[in-house]
C-alpha cells in the first residue's frame, strides 16, 4: 500500500467498504451522491487518502485553485478519501471511499484498496454505479447488480446485469477483490438517459436502500425520499413541454407497466412515511 496515506488507523469492528467514484461510472451522479449521503448520515470522518500522483493525468483532471481567507492561493488536488464511521449501535462499523475515478495504473489502483481492505479486516464490500438507460424517470428506479452470494441476490430482488463492452474502475475493482478473496455485492442504478446531466437523487435514493438492505443496516432516509420526489415533479414539468419527448417517455412508462415489475408495497410505503414521522419528531 504504497500509495496509501493514512492520517490515522482506526479501530473497527467487521467493517463494510462502500465504494463509488465520481465520472464514468456515475450516471446522474447517483453513485457518488449515494455515498456521500452515508458519508454525511453516519458521520464518518476521514482517515486516509490514496495518493493522486500515479492515478491521474493532471492534464485531464485537473487540480483547482481556492483562496483561503481570500489571501493565500492553496492547490486543490483531486484525490480518493477514505472515511470511517463507527455504529455505536449496530455490530459492525462502515468505511467509505469516494473520488474521481483514477485515469492510470488501474491494476496498481485496484491492489491499493485491495490491500487497505484486508488491513482494516473488512468483512464485505458494497461497489455503487449508475448508468444511462432507457427508463422512464417516474417509475421505480432499475437496480440491477451481482453478488457472490445467490441467497444474497435473491434477498435484494437484483437483476443481474448482461452488459458487455467497455468498463470502468467499478468493474474492474469488483473483479480484483473478487480474486483477492473479498465479498463483494455490485449495485447499478438505471438512470433516465433523457436527463442523464442532471443529477437524480431518486437514483441516489435507490441505491442507499439497496446498500441498507445489502449491509443490513438501517439509513434514514426521509430528506433523500423528499428531493426524489421533488426530482421526480420537476422531470415531469419539463417532460410535459416537449411531446415528442412526452410520448417517447409515455411509451417508456407503457413497457414498465407492461413488464410486471412490482411498485413497493402498502407495507413498505407505511415503513417509509413512519420514519420520515420519527425523523422529523
Amino acid at each position: 500500500m504504497d500509495h496509501v496515506r493514512w492520517d490515522e488507523r482506526p479501530q473497527l469492528r467487521q467493517p463494510v467498504l462502500i465504494a463509488a467514484f465520481e465520472g464514468w461510472n456515475d450516471a446522474g451522479d447517483a453513485a457518488s451522491t449515494a455515498v456521500k449521503y452515508l458519508r454525511d448520515r453516519w458521520g464518518a470522518r476521514p482517515f486516509a487518502t490514496i495518493d493522486p500522483e500515479e492515478f491521474y493525468d493532471f492534464s485531464s483532471t485537473r487540480p483547482s485553485v481556492r483562496l483561503v481567507n481570500g489571501l493565500t492561493r492553496e492547490i486543490v488536488w483531486p484525490s480518493i478519501t477514505l472515511s470511517a464511521a463507527s455504529l455505536q449501535a449496530e455490530r459492525r462499523d462502515i468505511v467509505l471511499l469516494i473520488g474521481h475515478e483514477p485515469e492510470l495504473r488501474w491494476r496498481t489502483f485496484c491492489a491499493q484498496v485491495a490491500g487497505t481492505a484486508r488491513d482494516l479486516d473488512v468483512a464485505q464490500v458494497v461497489l455503487l454505479g449508475a448508468l444511462l438507460a432507457d427508463v422512464a424517470h417516474s417509475r421505480p428506479v432499475r437496480v440491477s447488480g451481482a453478488a457472490g452470494d445467490p441467497e444474497l441476490m435473491a434477498r435484494l430482488g437484483l437483476q443481474r446485469s448482461r452488459y458487455e463492452g467497455p468498463t470502468g474502475i467499478v468493474g474492474v475493482l469488483n473483479d480484483a477483490l473478487t480474486t483477492a478473496g473479498l465479498s463483494t455485492v455490485s449495485l447499478w442504478a438505471s438512470v433516465p438517459h433523457y436527463v442523464g446531466d442532471t443529477p437524480s437523487p431518486k437514483a441516489a435514493l435507490a441505491l442507499v436502500q439497496r446498500t441498507s438492505a445489502a449491509i443490513d443496516l438501517p439509513v434514514v432516509t426521509a430528506d433523500l425520499a423528499q428531493l426524489a420526489a421533488d426530482y421526480e415533479s420537476q422531470v415531469t414539468d419539463v417532460v410535459a413541454q416537449n411531446d415528442e419527448v412526452a410520448a417517447y417517455v409515455a411509451r417508456l412508462e407503457s413497457d414498465f407497466d407492461e413488464s410486471g415489475m412490482e411498485y413497493a408495497s402498502g407495507e413498505e410505503l407505511a415503513a417509509e412515511f413512519q420514519r420520515f414521522l420519527r425523523e422529523q419528531d
